[in-house]
């Protein structure tokens, strides 16, 4: 494992983090068994920079049992997250802060960040309602070790937000896609010549940069010549930069800590050829170009009061253009639309309220998009096609139930 400074502590950070958002699931709940084999396997093989929040439900929890349970605390460095937004007083800071601990079973956090900053507006709030005053009492009385935050604005506000404080560090989304959105490059170097340390989150933008790949991008990562997974290629843009500290990977599948933790070893700063650096930005080009809505699946937009549920609609559209998948469009209407069981989260529930656009990090303008999509994913016979189906499925679960009782 290699390692690099975090911050203007000193500590040095596992250039892997561990992001804390999604732990393996079994039968609706966190799988304690698995998630406790993953996490330790990590930090033997010497990740020492866990991510979780306030609101990842359960998830803080699930860390700080792990940890408590393997005495390995002093070993790591725990990062979570306060979102300022449902803070209103001294007595919710105290009362998030001092749940959090429970949580973590610790008396201290190394990394304490307000969570999604997108604007001064949102920063100034902060200030206001003293939350700055408290967690520097915190950090005298070394409760909390590191003050930073997580941002999702633009690149201008970025760095009135980085002048405006004296930070330990901060985390942006950050990968080849996003160079010159949100904070983007310019932002990275200029956190990076304030002494600031650097967490990237999104490294791989919600998934959307791996996996089955559309055959135009696929053509050109073909072309560079060398055998790399989607994986390796998106880590090591990241860290051939010397400015990013931290790259955080949500990793609840072995196979994807096992890959994670060897490219961790073996990428270097300043390796990247003139030819790769030509590849990266053909295939940036063809991603802006194929990708219908630039959703990278957080979910802040949710719930939504009628029911959308926003990034699914997203996520089938996208693959929809990007893959050429004729049966996205199927696949959203049985999967969304009811039919299997569920409530009806489609994008015709949408009732335009707009609530969903102040919380997206990414900005979109999701209610025209829904707009749009609802015309090419739910066409005029969707509605009574999904009648069908769940007339089917209803007639199928009255005489499954009827064998059960006979």
């Amino acid at each position: 494992m290699q390692y690099r400074r975090v911050g203007k502590n000193g500590n040095e950070a596992s250039i892997l983090g561990y992001g804390c958002m999604r732990f393996p699931v079994k039968n609706g709940k966190i799988d304690m068994v698995r998630t406790e084999k993953q996490i330790m396997s990590a930090i033997e093989r010497g990740v020492n920079y866990f991510d979780t929040a306030y609101l990842y439900i359960g998830n803080e929890a699930a860390l700080g049992a792990i940890l408590h349970k393997n005495g390995v605390r002093d070993k790591v460095m725990i990062a979570t997250k306060i979102p300022p937004y449902l803070v209103n007083s001294r007595k919710d800071m105290e009362s998030i802060l001092n749940t959090q601990l429970e949580r973590l079973k610790t008396d201290y956090i190394d990394y304490y960040l307000l969570h999604a900053v997108q604007d001064i507006k949102g920063w100034e709030k902060a200030k206001a309602s003293g939350l700055m005053d408290f967690l520097e009492e915190m950090k005298a009385k070394g409760t909390i070790r590191n003050i930073g935050f997580s941002y999702h604005g633009d690149k201008n506000d970025f760095k009135v937000l980085i002048d405006d404080y004296n930070w330990d560090f901060c985390q942006i989304q950050y990968n080849y896609i996003d160079e010159t959105n949100q904070a983007g490059m310019e932002g990275l170097k200029y956190a990076h010549s304030k002494g600031i340390g650097v967490v990237v989150m999104e490294p791989l933008r919600g998934g959307s940069l791996v996996g089955k790949m559309p055959e135009e991008i696929k053509k050109i990562w073909d072309k560079a010549g060398v055998n790399r997974s989607y994986v390796d290629w998106a880590l090591r843009w990241l860290w051939n930069q010397p400015e990013v500290g931290v790259v955080l990977s949500g990793m609840n599948e072995e196979s994807h800590i096992d890959e994670n933790i060897r490219l961790a070893c073996e990428i270097k700063p300043g390796t990247i050829t003139e030819n790769e650096h030509r590849i990266y930005k053909e295939v940036k080009e063809a991603y802006l170009r194929l990708m219908k809505v630039g959703c990278t699946g957080c979910a802040y937009c949710l719930p939504c009061p009628a029911g959308v549920n926003i990034p699914f609609c997203f996520s089938y559209y996208n693959t929809m253009h990007l893959f050429k998948n004729k049966h996205a469009r199927l696949q959203y209407l049985m999967f969304g639309g009811g039919a299997t069981g569920g409530a009806n989260s489609l994008a015709s529930k949408c009732v335009d309220c707009g609530k969903c656009e102040k919380a997206c990090p990414q900005h979109i303008k999701i209610r025209e998009n829904l707009k749009i999509l609802r015309k090419e994913m739910e066409p005029w016979w969707s509605g009574p096609l999904l009648g069908i189906i769940r007339g089917v499925v209803n007639i199928k679960r009255f005489f499954t139930r009827g064998k059960k009782t006979g």
